[in-house]
Formats: structure tokens, C-alpha cells, sequence
């Protein structure tokens, strides 16, 4: 384990929809000896939505963030949201053609030399702290949680773009988990795409194509889904009702954040990791889990 501090960019999600998944994430981080240090008045990296707009003024709205990060002298920007993250290494590409980076300079009120790499949080926890040191630090082993690992489709591609595990097969959840002690079964549906931001415009597309990631949880028997994207969370928590009333299903399948699986297994309480707040309770689930460290 290295303790290096990092900037760490919560992004908008992890202040609103998904705040659970900041408070997860900065406990877990403490847990670990990795030092987050959010970022001074940062502000939205522009998501997904900002490059099918205009490429230059997307690549400002992150090139603000990763400059505020190196004038603070890190070296490192870390954030627990996919959409975050290929917003920053978009910029930082964006930045390799010296005319570009003029230009964004043009814009920003700081300068910015691109001299910072991106990492999400997951990709700190699995290649810096590694699985054997979290192995070690797990008070209350996930047994007989059999979770299926879901990686959607931003966080290891595009693959020159993301440089952090296998973008057909990712296995850095699937190795965690294992660490932490559930069972982890072969997840067919692990990177395909949820309907991501298209919840609004296109609704019935997004409940259809979480539908069948559900589907195929509840096929291989799992009690529930981990992931590490808060939008992939919402469509396949919150609107599992409306996917239930869309396909006509009765899924009540528990969707969590890896750091707070990880959280769990360290010893904090649900409450502290925000389980409380998620659409569909885990109740039965984390029940079931404590009767089970009893044996």
C-alpha cells in the first residue's frame, strides 16, 4: 500500500444522486491509507453530455479541474465516476496537440500543462492497494453473498483511453469481491450497457436493456449487483420498479457500490455506507449475511 495522496474529484453525482457512493468511497480510501484530496472549488467535468456538443469547450470544463489539481502539486487525479473519468482523459488526449492546448488555456483561468494522470477509484484500490492487502483488512467476511460483478461499458473502454483492465472481460471486481470472501459467480451480462444517460429521452430503451442485465442476474442466482458507476446504479436501483412495471417482472435484486461491499467487510455498519438510501432495500439480504458470520 502506497498512501499517496490524491486529488480526489467527487464529481456532481457523488454531492446529489449518488452520495452514498462519496461517503463509501472516502471512508473506504481512509480504511486504506489513501489519501483523497478533493479538489478546491472544482466544478462539472461536463459528463457525457458535454463532447456531442463541442470537443473544445468539453475538454475546458475537466482541463478546469485536472489544472486546479496540478497547482495544488498532485500528481494524480482519482474519481469514483466512470463518466468523470473519460471526461478528464479526454482532456488530458485532447491536451497532446500543443495548438489544443493553447486553445484551452485561451479558456481557463488558470494554466494547465496536462502533466496529471486520471485513475478512477477503482482502479487505485485494485492495482495500488492491491486485493492481498484488502484481504487483510476484512473484519466481517461477505460469505455466502453470491454477487454478480457489473462493469458497464465506460469503465475500461475505450481501452487506449481507459489503461486499466480487460475491456471485454474485466476481472477487478470480480477479484476484490473475492478477496472481501462472496461468491462471485460468472456474470455473461458484466459490460453490457445499461441505456447509461438516455433515461429521460429515451426511457423505454433504458428500462429494456437494464431489464436484461436484472434478468440475467436472476438467472445465475445472484443475491445482488456491484458496480462502480452512479449512473448505472440509478437505472438498474431506482428504476427497477419501473423495469418491473415495463416488462411486467417482480425483480428485487440489491444494487451496490463496491466500496460499500468493501466497507461492509471492513466492519462499518450499513447505515455508514449508505445502504439505507438505495430504491431496493437489502434487508433480507444483509440479514441473511449476518446469520450466516454466526455459524
Amino acid at each position: 500500500m502506497k498512501g499517496d495522496r490524491y486529488a480526489y474529484f467527487p464529481g456532481c453525482s457523488q454531492k446529489g444522486t449518488a452520495v452514498e457512493y462519496g461517503i463509501s468511497s472516502r471512508k473506504v480510501a481512509e480504511a486504506l491509507g489513501v489519501e483523497l484530496v478533493e479538489i478546491e472549488d472544482w466544478s462539472c467535468c461536463g459528463a457525457t453530455p458535454a463532447h456531442t456538443v463541442d470537443r473544445l469547450l468539453s475538454g475546458a470544463l475537466a482541463a478546469r479541474n485536472l489544472a486546479t489539481a496540478e497547482k495544488m502539486g498532485l500528481a494524480t487525479l482519482v474519481t469514483p465516476c466512470p463518466a468523470c473519468l473519460v471526461a478528464s482523459k479526454n482532456a488530458l488526449e485532447l491536451a497532446q496537440d500543443d495548438e489544443s492546448l493553447k486553445e484551452l488555456n485561451e479558456l481557463l483561468d488558470l494554466p494547465f500543462k496536462a502533466e496529471i494522470q486520471a485513475k478512477s477509484l477503482l482502479q487505485i484500490i485494485f492495482e495500488e492497494v492491491g486485493v492481498d492487502a484488502l484481504a487483510q483488512k476484512v473484519k466481517k467476511p461477505l460469505k455466502g453473498m453470491r454477487l454478480a460483478p457489473y462493469y458497464g461499458c465506460l469503465l475500461t473502454r475505450p481501452p487506449e483511453r481507459a489503461q486499466f483492465d480487460d475491456p471485454e472481460n474485466p476481472i477487478s471486481i470480480d477479484r476484490i469481491l473475492e478477496a472481501l470472501g462472496a461468491e462471485v459467480p460468472d456474470f455473461p451480462f458484466k459490460t453490457e450497457c445499461c441505456g447509461a444517460a438516455f433515461g429521460l429521452p429515451k426511457r423505454d430503451m433504458v428500462l429494456t436493456l437494464s431489464g436484461k442485465i436484472l434478468d440475467m442476474a436472476q438467472q445465475i442466482g445472484a443475491d445482488g449487483i456491484v458496480l462502480a458507476c452512479s449512473l448505472c446504479q440509478q437505472n438498474l436501483d431506482l428504476r427497477q420498479g419501473q423495469i418491473n412495471s415495463h416488462l411486467g417482472t417482480n425483480f428485487e435484486i440489491p444494487i451496490f457500490y463496491i466500496t460499500q461491499m468493501i466497507g461492509l467487510a471492513f466492519g462499518f455498519s450499513s447505515k455508514e455506507m449508505g445502504l439505507d438510501r438505495h430504491a431496493v432495500h437489502p434487508d433480507k439480504l444483509l440479514k441473511k449475511w449476518e446469520e450466516k458470520l454466526k455459524e
